[in-house]
């Protein structure tokens, strides 16, 4: 972690505050949201679709509006959007914790989601714009606060909900208000410049997507990581349930803690090093190739042992043998994705061209929302296929195919030279140095 606080120190003040920044979101959301689900069943007696109605809202209406959020930061200023939605975000959670009506909590839900669609475009556009030549270690640093809270706030959530749900909520609404007030205080403003001759209001918005869709290469390669967002993703679909299926289900949830677990501590301690090895080895084209190919392989010790029928495990050495396959796949498919992010993040910039930087990143989320709930319904229909048909080796066999299929398409995109495939002089000179002098520094929902 020495090598991470370096990293940290060395980048511009505003990165430092919006790296901060992410861990308080996810350390404030993840302290809430796993528990959400059980308060509404349980705490208010709601039926299983409304309960699905409720969590469905709030992720439609922050992945279908990434691309307004976009749009609107780079037409706004980042600044703007990141303050907006963690003041929103604050409502959305206070409501959530004081309500009891569908409607209410509907409203809740959509205020939740919007705030991720105004912050989330901006706060990345906003650290590739100040992070400057360093754009890379920048985002190597941020998933690691970004993990850090995913890791931190169920743990927080778990103690404050033996108080009582209502604490949750607003525990988690006062740490979105303080992010509120620390933006509004600190945060210099940052708006990417404008070409004075474009239209305004809603046609300029539309010119923006139009000029987004349009740029061939970068919707090649958003189409192409649809795949690796289907792969991270079952760290909480296929993986929870192979715990389950190997453990039984009433250690099914102890066996999925565990997962997430080494899930997270594997990008905090590894991102940095891992960041800083492929920068001197490979372009940023062929990083985010690496990264996905080895996200794909991850799935292969679950093919291999998927033929073993599950017994019971007695005694905690037995269900650490039983989880073993997937705590290994955990392991490569937290790897590949921390090769991959930071590089990933950066290719969107180079492809943007450095305009409209925000609209990128928010049409890049919106597809990837589609296709992680698209895979995870054709996922889900696998795992029950196969299970029912004697055949549990089909899901694996399926996500390494979908691995393998976005791999190829990046590999013909780089060999195209549609992916960056070089490293600047001036970027290689600021980052050799420490992968060569630092033992410490030698990557995603």
């Amino acid at each position: 972690m020495t090598g991470t606080w370096r990293q940290l120190r060395s980048l511009p003040g505003s990165v430092q505050l919006l790296v901060v920044n992410q861990f308080g979101i996810n350390l404030g959301f993840y302290m809430l949201m796993p528990y959400l689900a059980n308060h509404l069943s349980n705490g208010l007696g709601m039926a299983a679709w409304t309960v699905g109605l409720v969590l469905g809202v709030r992720t439609l209406s922050q992945q279908g509006l990434f691309l307004l959020g976009g749009a609107l930061a780079d037409r706004l200023g980042y600044k703007p959007m990141i303050i907006a939605g963690c003041a929103l975000r604050t409502v959305g959670f206070a409501l959530l914790g004081v309500v009891d009506t569908l409607p209410a909590l509907l409203v809740a839900s959509v205020a939740t989601g919007l705030a991720g669609a105004l912050f989330n475009p901006s706060v990345r556009a906003y650290v590739a714009a100040d992070a400057g030549p360093k754009r890379v270690e920048a985002f190597a640093v941020f998933n690691v606060f970004y993990q850090a809270g995913i890791l931190v706030g169920p743990l927080v959530g778990l103690a404050l909900i033996t108080l009582d749900f209502r604490v949750v909520c607003l525990t988690a609404a006062a740490i979105f208000s303080l992010l509120t007030l620390l933006q509004l205080r600190s945060l210099p403003p940052r708006r990417q410049e404008h070409d004075a001759e474009r239209p305004t209001g809603a046609a300029g918005v539309l010119a923006d997507w139009r000029t987004v869709v349009g740029n061939r290469a970068f919707l090649l390669f958003s189409l192409a990581m649809i795949s690796s967002y289907v792969l991270s993703s079952q760290i909480y679909l296929a993986l929870p349930l192979q715990a389950a299926h190997v453990l039984g289900s009433a250690a099914g949830d102890t066996g999925s803690s565990a997962l997430f677990a080494v899930s997270a501590v594997v990008a905090i301690v590894g991102q940095v090093r891992l960041t800083a090895w492929a920068r001197a080895r490979w372009s940023s084209g062929r990083s985010v190739t690496t990264g996905l190919a080895l996200m794909a392989a991850a799935f292969l010790p679950l093919v291999l042992t998927a033929h073993v029928s599950p017994t019971p495990p007695a005694g905690v050495g037995a269900a650490i043998l039983a989880l073993a396959p997937a705590l290994v796949s955990t392991v490569l498919l937290t790897l590949g994705t921390a090769i991959a992010y930071p590089f990933e993040m950066d290719t969107i910039v180079t492809l943007s061209d450095g305009r409209l930087v925000a609209t990128h990143y928010g049409f890049y989320n919106t597809l990837s929302g589609i296709g992680i709930t698209l895979g995870n319904l054709a996922t889900g229909w696998i795992w029950g296929v196969g299970m029912t048909s004697g055949w549990p080796v089909l899901v694996w066999i399926a996500l390494t195919a979908t691995g393998a299929v976005g791999t190829g398409a990046l590999a013909l995109l780089l060999r195209a030279g549609h992916l960056p495939s070089t490293v600047s002089p001036a970027v290689a000179q600021s980052t050799a140095p420490p992968a060569a002098t630092s033992g410490a520094t030698g990557r995603t929902k």
